[in-house]
């Protein structure tokens, strides 16, 4: 029979194949999350870079050759035929070129550093927009210098509106220097930006590819997990197959804690009862078969049986005293004729099973009255019995008569298999649901497992006269009761027959209505 292989807590093979491909979608998600991710920040990047710090590299390029022209305006102002046009151009830069330059170069670093959501580029916008508002403080210092050399080359006083020129000149190129210095480090910051960018993007492809890689692992083991968890069901459908030819052989059961364990041990279960009804169908085959032959030649020879017994009977009363041969050819025929009726009743047990007579009976009694008729035919033959009966049996519906043959049978069958003499214990006991069991154990030799196998079977027998009909009676009363009979080795080395006849009320399947064979 096969074994249930569910666990108490068993995992569904949809669960598993579910939490299988649960894992590989998570998997995929993750990277493709991530590349979502990466995808946006090298987006965020580029934006950044179009609309903050190449924008910003431009204005700070400007203002650095606006600070040249400056320059430029500033050599020449001394020998200008037309002073005050130049005097307009300058008016015009205070007034508006430089604060609407520095204005832009202030938004641009704005734009480009210190809107960054990290703290340590924003602190470095900062700073820069301080020294650009300090450059332009720096500048506009140059109002009042102009405001003198104008004066200076209005009074024709030219060393003087000379050296206020040198003057505003050096400060020009001062503060083209300070420019220079800020947009150098505004493109220094924007490199190491760039190269925190591109080391970002090299990670990040790195980690695409891995995730991808794991994603990739993670659904080939998937897949070949998943696989595995199906393969029962492959060899579940061989078996089907196998049984579906006809092999009905045990075999082990599946070994998996989900529905296909589940499924192969019930289907071992179902073949197993399969084979069970079989056999019982073959042997009901053969037993109805031999049944109706040997019902047929019993009924044949059992009147001739009849007529040479009330012969020999009568040709014994007429030999006289003297004819002492003739008389032990007599009873020799008359003990041959005897065997002869004795073994036709035995097949006529068999062909025609009787029909069971149920009363409430105490079990126990009934095998103390079978024990104590059979007690001493056994101790003839030097086999001594030993009988132990439970107090307090349960009280069954059995049919004493059968139940008496079935305990003969098996005391015989002991008797048999020591012919040394030897010990015959006979166990009356409470069995499994208010049942009782019966146990017959002797000391014989014992019987090997191919022969234990067939010991039931009808007209299978080891001995050299015998039948083979007992044990195949015994059964037959035994199972007719409702209960059920086996055969096991001894621990004393002999063999033990239990009979278990079930507590519950039970009705004969042999009773009013069966044909008779």
């Amino acid at each position: 029979m096969a074994e249930d292989a569910s666990p108490i807590r068993r995992r569904t093979v949809a669960t598993r194949v579910l939490l299988s491909y649960a894992l590989v979608t998570a998997a995929f998600a993750l990277t493709a999350g991530w590349a979502v991710l990466t995808l946006r920040s090298a987006a965020g990047d580029a934006d950044l870079m179009r609309s903050g710090y190449l924008p910003l590299s431009l204005g700070l390029r400007d203002a650095v050759a606006s600070q040249d022209t400056w320059n430029t305006q500033l050599n020449h102002i001394t020998t200008a035929k037309n002073p005050a046009d130049k005097r307009v151009w300058f008016e015009i830069a205070l007034t508006t070129g430089r604060p609407k330059m520095f204005g832009e170069v202030r938004a641009l670093l704005n734009n480009a550093f210190m809107s960054s959501a990290n703290e340590g580029i924003a602190s470095i916008g900062r700073g820069l927009a301080t020294e650009a508002t300090g450059i332009e403080k720096f500048l506009d210092e140059d109002r009042e210098l102009l405001k003198e050399l104008f004066a200076a080359l209005d009074s024709g006083d030219l060393p003087r509106a000379e050296a206020r020129r040198d003057q505003l000149v050096t400060r020009g190129i001062g503060a083209k220097k300070r420019l220079s210095e800020l947009e150098a480090r505004v493109e220094l910051e924007v490199d190491k930006l760039l190269e925190g960018a591109r080391a970002r993007e090299r990670l990040a492809i790195r980690l695409l590819v891995a995730l991808a890689l794991f994603g990739l692992a993670v659904g080939v083991l998937m897949a070949l997990y998943a696989r595995r968890v199906l393969k029962p069901l492959g060899a579940v459908t061989a078996r089907a197959n196998m049984v579906a030819r006809g092999d009905l052989t045990a075999r082990p059961v599946v070994a998996s804690n989900d529905e296909i364990g589940e499924l192969a041990a019930t289907f071992e279960s179902m073949v197993d009862a399969i084979k069970t009804a079989n056999e019982q169908l073959v042997a009901s085959e053969r037993l109805a078969t031999i049944g109706k032959m040997a019902a047929h030649v019993t009924h044949e020879i059992r009147n001739p049986l009849s007529s040479m017994a009330l012969n020999v009977e009568l040709l014994e009363d007429e030999l006289s005293a003297e004819q002492k041969e003739a008389a032990a050819l007599t009873r020799a025929i008359k003990n041959e004729v005897d065997r002869l009726t004795a073994l036709s009743q035995e097949y006529l047990s068999v062909a025609r099973r009787q029909q069971l007579r149920l009363d409430e009976e105490d079990v126990g009694q009934v095998v103390r009255e079978a024990h104590d008729f059979v007690r001493a035919e056994l101790a003839q033959n030097g086999v001594q019995t030993e009988l132990s009966i439970d107090e307090d049996l349960p009280t069954l519906r059995v049919d004493e008569a059968q139940l008496k043959q079935a305990i003969y049978n098996l005391m015989r069958n002991a008797r048999e298999a020591m012919p040394d003499g030897g010990r015959v214990a006979l166990e009356v006991k409470r069995g499994a649901d208010d049942g009782v069991d019966v146990v017959v154990e002797d000391e014989g030799s014992g019987i090997d497992e191919a022969t234990r196998a067939r010991l039931f079977e009808p007209f299978f027998t080891t001995k050299e006269h015998g039948t083979g009909l007992g044990l195949a009676i015994t059964r037959q009363i035994v199972e007719g009761h409702g209960g059920r009979i086996a055969c096991e080795p001894a621990p004393s080395g002999g063999t033990r027959f239990s009979i278990y006849l079930p507590g519950s009320a039970f009705i004969s399947p042999n009773v009013e209505g069966e044909a008779r064979a």
